[in-house]
């Protein structure tokens, strides 16, 4: 067997750069909290705390991003991590009976 077929049957050698797949990271998303005029701002604060895991500054920060511009980030993730994070905040919210509502967009 010649030492060009060699290169052709898998080894990975002589494949042109050009014929390679480019791989690229996943997209992220952006979960997003809504203000509205009904949900508490302290609870805003136990959401993100419980969901996020953030000490209380970095909740309370977000928390006044929702009050001051109508919404707010809490992170950019995977989109299983995010979708999993919006459940569980909508969850507790409608567990307590409080209308936020959270929500992802693609980055």
């Amino acid at each position: 067997m010649s030492t060009e077929k060699k290169r052709k049957e898998g080894t990975g050698h002589g494949v042109d750069l050009q014929d390679r797949q480019k791989v690229e990271p996943p997209k992220k998303y952006k979960v997003v909290l809504h203000n509205d005029d009904f949900t508490p701002m302290d609870f805003v604060i136990i959401v993100l705390m419980d969901a996020f895991n953030f000490s209380f500054d970095k909740a309370a920060a977000i928390m006044m991003q929702v009050h001051e511009q109508g919404k707010g980030i809490a992170g950019a993730y995977s989109k299983e991590i995010a979708l999993m994070k919006v459940k569980k905040c909508n969850q507790i919210a409608r567990h307590e009976g409080h209308p936020l509502l959270v929500t992802m967009e693609a980055e």
